[in-house]
């Protein structure tokens, strides 16, 4: 396919997108449609959409109209692309400008516009962000780098550097994680990679890498993974000598942990429901997602202020019955990937009001700026 033609393609995919189908939804949809497409076009057409939902509102002004067209025009014209060459109408690229979309925009950006940023949810973010709030908004704005987590219970950091070059993968230590490898070249390969399919690496956000390491000593201890989902932190959390297991609301979201524990020569026992009590309880609870748009760009545009009620809501629920499962002495982590205070500290603040047996020991707070996606950890300790 040419590069007028994978415009085009994204564009069609654009349009499912807009009319309410999901982004994962639409691009296995056309891939099925058109099985000529090669591997290289799957992926210049995937980046291609997911560049226009993460600049969404900006693209949108420079290309005319919050349309699935507008957005590729914003897209083009963004990039700096000679329109005219792309936008031919011939075979299969896009339709030829019109007049006015040659003109391109005549109104300056908005912040808030140039920033992507929802309208109705700036006002909590300026509040939460101080003065990153623009720095942090606009990070969000661009793709995320692939980062890998070292299984140190098997490997070495600079060993699994050079697993990972034989087959073609540069990667390089990042300094917010002792296990963490960020991948800055041939990226697409490392789910084919000896390394990866050994168990010696896992893909896992350094932020999220970030936060394991700075729980509490593991070694030994029970530990329960309250909000497992695909299991990346239980695995991280067994890397580092704990007894895990694992449970998740939506038993389904651990589908593959089995695999992956296996892969990685983890023992991880699977709850359907937790009894008993345990040293350390972690909740990475459902969130915004604020902190991830950057490889969740729709999550930000279908949040909405019932939706993000309903997420506190949720998250003050979990946290009341994951406290019961603590023994006396132990740790109740509280995990986000919300850069909000409504979900953060707020949420950590009413929980200690209404539970005088746990104090808080310790936050931190990861934003983008750092490198990898926003999250947020508050570790409190239980009365012994």
């Amino acid at each position: 396919m040419t590069p007028p033609a994978r415009l085009q393609a994204a564009a069609e995919i654009l349009d499912a997108i807009l009319a309410g189908q999901p982004a994962e939804q639409a691009l296995s949809a056309w891939t099925r449609a058109r099985r000529f497409a090669g591997s290289g076009d799957r992926a210049a057409i995937r980046d291609h959409v997911y560049d226009a939902l993460r600049r969404k509102r900006s693209l949108a002004h420079l290309g005319g109209a919050m349309t699935a067209r507008g957005l590729i025009i914003g897209l083009a014209r963004e990039a700096g692309a000679e329109l005219s060459q792309i936008f031919t109408g011939a075979g299969h690229a896009p339709a030829a400008l019109s007049e006015a979309e040659a003109m391109g925009p005549s109104a300056p950006l908005d912040e808030l516009v140039a920033l992507d940023c929802p309208d109705w949810l700036a006002p909590a973010l300026r509040d939460s962000l101080g003065p990153d709030f623009a720095q942090v908004m606009d990070a969000l704005r661009w793709r995320a780098p692939l980062f890998l987590r070292v299984n140190l219970a098997r490997i070495g950091l600079e060993d699994a550097r050079a697993a990972l070059a034989a087959d073609g993968i540069t990667a390089v230590p990042h300094p917010l994680a002792p296990t963490a490898l960020e991948v800055t070249e041939n990226a697409r390969k490392v789910a084919r990679s000896a390394a990866y399919g050994a168990g010696l690496v896992e893909l896992q956000d350094v932020s999220s890498q970030a936060v394991i390491a700075e729980l509490p000593e593991l070694g030994g201890a029970r530990v329960l993974d309250y909000c497992a989902g695909g299991g990346g932190k239980a695995l991280a959390m067994a890397a580092r000598g704990a007894q895990v297991s694992a449970h998740d609301a939506s038993p389904a979201r651990m589908r593959d942990l089995p695999a992956r524990a296996a892969r990685a020569g983890a023992a991880i026992t699977q709850l359907d429901a937790p009894e008993g009590l345990f040293d350390l309880v972690l909740t990475d609870v459902p969130c915004s997602g604020s902190g991830s748009w950057r490889r969740d760009p729709e999550g930000k545009w279908r949040l909405t202020p019932d939706r993000l009620e309903a997420l506190i809501a949720t998250q003050a629920g979990i946290l009341t019955a994951a406290a019961r499962h603590v023994r006396p002495g132990g740790q109740l982590c509280y995990v986000t990937c919300s850069l909000l205070d409504l979900e953060n500290q707020s949420q950590i603040a009413r929980f200690l009001q209404h539970d005088s047996r746990f104090a808080l020991r310790h936050t931190h707070r990861l934003t983008p700026l750092q490198g990898g996606d926003g999250f947020f950890l508050a570790t409190l300790s239980k009365c012994p």
